[in-house]
């Protein structure tokens, strides 16, 4: 295993040697970061709480809020205290454990966001079906099935990891622990496992993207024979969706589907994916979505009532 070579920790060069702009960034996303814990568990404890909220529509939007913060912070604490040191270190386990759990739930993410369009695959195209397509129990098994399909793919992705030796230099040009990244610094060649990586990371980001595009396509040609007033509420929900899946998915295609090599904006689409797509998900569903925003002023109004107690 690779831990039995000489490198014990990794340096991290983070997003820039400038003190200045890293105490700027260190504001930024902290305030991110907490508008990303406090608007996703917003999420959830209002599908929760609310008897409207009750479709599977929403309990898979509540799971993707879930999956939204336990993404985000795999990743998000590390940086934000790394940005007021001095040697942002973390130790090979730590980067081990790092790139598990981020390549974990965010496979998690990519199989709930299939599922999701599945749902209104069968929401928009057989509505009489719905209910007894979607019932309880069928939810449960996709939401399992996305959890044992985020662990095989991180696994993999692990254990490939693990077949390198890592005898020097330990200095990551990035701010989290990513494959890409990692591999580059391996004491052997890494052609053939950036080659499995690739074929694991970037072709299920790029299958899964393409089966999402089919599945909106399918059902926008559906909405053809619907009412003006079906399609404005159907388009509405899918445009949510959709959004989502782009703003998720765009940016996870450009950093795995190529050679184990990295560029300068790396950092950046980093950046995009696992920051801002996770706070955009709670402001996308709940501007866009007139049930969310009801449900949400009832929850808000409820606190109010208990706190006045």
């Amino acid at each position: 295993m690779a831990n039995t070579y000489n490198v014990t920790e990794f340096i991290f060069l983070g997003l820039s040697p400038n003190q200045e702009v890293q105490r700027v960034c260190f504001v930024i996303f902290l305030l991110l970061y907490v508008a990303i814990v406090l608007g996703n568990s917003l999420i959830v404890l209002t599908v929760m709480t609310s008897r409207s909220l009750g479709s599977p529509m929403y309990f898979f939007l509540s799971y993707l809020s879930f999956v939204e913060i336990c993404y985000s912070s795999t990743i998000a604490p590390k940086l934000i205290s790394d940005l007021l040191a001095e040697r942002k270190t973390i130790s090979w386990w730590g980067c081990m454990t790092q790139l598990f759990f981020m390549h974990f739930f965010g496979g998690i993410e990519m199989f709930v966001l299939t599922v999701m369009a599945y749902d209104r695959y069968v929401a928009i195209c057989k509505p009489l079906n719905y209910t007894t397509i979607m019932n309880q129990q069928v939810c449960m098994v996709l939401v399992g099935m996305a959890w044992v399909g985020g662990f095989v793919h991180s696994f993999s992705q692990i254990l490939l990891i693990f077949q390198l030796p890592f005898c020097g230099p330990n200095v990551i040009d990035h701010y989290f622990c990513d494959v890409l990244p990692v591999i580059q610094l391996a004491c052997s060649d890494t052609f053939f496992i950036g080659l499995l990586i690739v074929a694991n990371g970037g072709t299920l980001s790029v299958i899964s993207f393409v089966v999402l595009l089919v599945s909106y396509v399918v059902i926008l040609l559906h909405l053809r024979t619907r009412s003006s007033e079906g399609r404005r509420k159907a388009l509405s929900t899918c445009g949510s969706h959709i959004t989502v899946v782009v703003l998720f998915f765009a940016p996870c295609v450009f950093i795995y589907l190529r050679p184990s090599t990295t560029l300068p904006a790396d950092k950046m689409v980093a950046v995009f994916y696992t920051v801002i797509t996770p706070l955009l998900n709670p402001v996308i569903y709940s501007l866009r979505n007139a049930e969310v925003k009801k449900s949400m002023k009832r929850l808000w109004m409820r606190t109010r009532k208990l706190d006045d107690k």
